[in-house]
């Protein structure tokens, strides 16, 4: 017996309540698939709102990732960078290639191993990435805003819960590295 859809197709506050896990038994498949959808059409407006200003610097939505996560964690290793992104070193090289003659990142070798590559963000680097993180924040905000407390933190228990293991511990990385910076 499912219970109708309600909202946006998400659960009522009935079936979110009850042991973990427990309300899952009453979503339907479309249910899912509709979470699937406004999944794939935020991403696309989320990342559509900082395309002018990339296009504008000639970059595109595979170098914000990159300004992005070396933005968060100055001193990241190419390595390191691979495997947060999931991407293929060819695919990374021409990303971190067309940065770096751009003037966005800077490259240094490792202390210990000299063949480690660290990735930092130049003033012109830390510049635009401060520009695109400033506009997806508002947009951030005000969906926060319109959603309430207890839906931003369901929203990030949900993320959490759809990332791998490894996107969980990139994430216990990020996360452990801005607790290292503000001390």
């Amino acid at each position: 017996m499912n219970a109708p859809m309600r909202g946006a197709g998400m659960p009522d506050r009935e079936q979110r309540t009850g042991p973990a896990g427990t309300s899952l038994l009453f979503l339907r498949e479309e249910q899912l698939r509709l979470a699937q959808d406004m999944l794939f059409l935020a991403w696309r407006d989320f990342s559509a709102s900082v395309d002018p200003m990339l296009a504008e610097a000639g970059l595109g939505r595979a170098h914000h990732r990159v300004l992005h996560f070396v933005g968060r964690m100055p001193g990241l290793t190419v390595t390191d960078l691979l495997a947060i992104l999931c991407i293929t070193k060819q695919s990374l090289a021409r990303v971190l290639g067309a940065l770096v003659e751009g003037g966005y990142v800077s490259q240094a070798p490792g202390r210990q191993d000299r063949r480690q590559r660290l990735l930092r963000l130049t003033e012109a680097g830390q510049a635009l990435e401060r520009r695109l993180f400033e506009r997806q924040r508002e947009q951030l905000l005000a969906a926060y805003r319109e959603a309430g407390g207890p839906a931003v933190e369901g929203f990030g228990q949900v993320l959490r819960a759809l990332m791998s293991r490894a996107g969980r511990s990139s994430l216990d990385e990020l996360r452990a590295a801005q607790a290292e910076r503000r001390v």
